[in-house]
């Protein structure tokens, strides 16, 4: 063998033979995603289940070859900025958020690549400037908030054709919250109804956020997917309860706790596709290339027991509709 044939041959030798230490450098990686929440892990076992399952089937699997860091604001929102340099300060290789603020915080705070698993308009508030190209480090899905609030407007008026006025529960700090008050102005026009806005910013201002509603002849309350109120969870379904008042939520965990009724996407959905913009990030793809979707799953839980509470019957036609009906 002439010296070129022994040197393609080394060369040869020395690629199979490094293929193997590559394959087993990957596996042996150890991946650190940061999770920016609005709630404990606590109150959001559904979903973080759903993005585990997710995470598995993708070959990440937590105390293995994966490490999660969450970071919870509690209902504060205020504190996502500095949660969000926290998360950074670990060296994620990419973060999850839920909602438009912790979206922009996490944004604000570094070039780490930015999963949503749920932004309520990323256009609107300017998360993004395109859906189908993102561009930055921001990908991920959109929970279409605006439009869903239109919905569960109508079906208030569907469950209650007498009401008028209608409290509506937002922050209005929230980037995403303006385009929702807008949109819901505009239904409540063909709905004959009339919108009372509550701008509720901390725990203070929600519990005396359903006396004052009462005070001023609200028949319903429509309670905004806010940092705030899902944060406090059983104080809002008690004080519905209290003044006996209906009250359509935007995520079923509160009609598993008690609460009225509620229409929203299907979140632990939205937390399970997650998971495959995690991995596709983590093998290499850049998020601003990757598109933001739009949720495919949808529900409408109804709780009869709390309708018969408060003295409600639900109509038929809401029965027929609902995903499922809590006895």
């Amino acid at each position: 063998m002439d010296r070129r044939g022994a040197f393609v041959s080394i060369s040869c030798l020395s690629v199979f033979l490094a293929f193997p230490v590559a394959i087993a450098q990957q596996q042996s990686k150890v991946w650190r995603v940061g999770m920016l929440e609005t709630t404990p892990a606590s109150a959001n076992r559904t979903n973080l289940d759903a993005l585990l399952r997710g995470l598995a089937k993708a070959g990440y699997v937590e105390g293995q070859n994966l490490v999660i860091d969450y970071r919870s604001a509690d209902g504060r929102p205020e504190r996502l900025p500095e949660l969000a340099a926290d998360l950074v300060r670990t060296k994620p290789d990419v973060i999850l958020t839920r909602g438009t603020p912790a979206a922009l915080a996490a944004k604000s705070a570094g070039s780490v690549p930015i999963v949503m698993t749920a932004s309520g308009d990323p256009l609107a508030s300017r998360v993004v400037a395109n859906l189908a190209h993102p561009g930055g480090n921001v990908t991920g899905l959109t929970s279409i908030v605006s439009e869903l609030d239109t919905k569960r407007l109508e079906i208030l008026k569907q469950l209650l054709p007498e009401a008028k006025r209608i409290a509506v529960i937002l922050n209005m700090t929230n980037p995403a919250a303006v385009e929702q008050w807008k949109l819901m102005q505009r239904a409540a026009g063909s709905l004959a109804v009339q919108l009372v806005l509550f701008d509720v910013r901390d725990r203070e201002a929600l519990r005396s956020t359903l006396d004052s509603a009462v005070k001023q002849g609200a028949n319903a309350v429509l309670g905004g997917n806010e940092a705030v109120v899902d944060a406090n969870r059983s104080t809002i379904i008690d004080l519905a309860a209290k003044h006996k008042l209906p009250t359509i939520y935007a995520s079923r965990e509160f009609v598993d706790a008690g609460g009225l009724i509620s229409y929203s996407v299907h979140y632990p959905d939205l937390y399970y596709r997650a998971a495959s913009y995690v991995d596709r990030i983590l093998k290499g793809a850049k998020p601003g290339q990757l598109p933001i979707e739009r949720p495919t799953k949808f529900e409408l839980v109804i709780n009869l027991k709390t309708a018969k509470a408060l003295g409600l019957t639900i109509p038929k036609e809401l029965l027929l509709r609902a995903d499922e009906v809590i006895q």
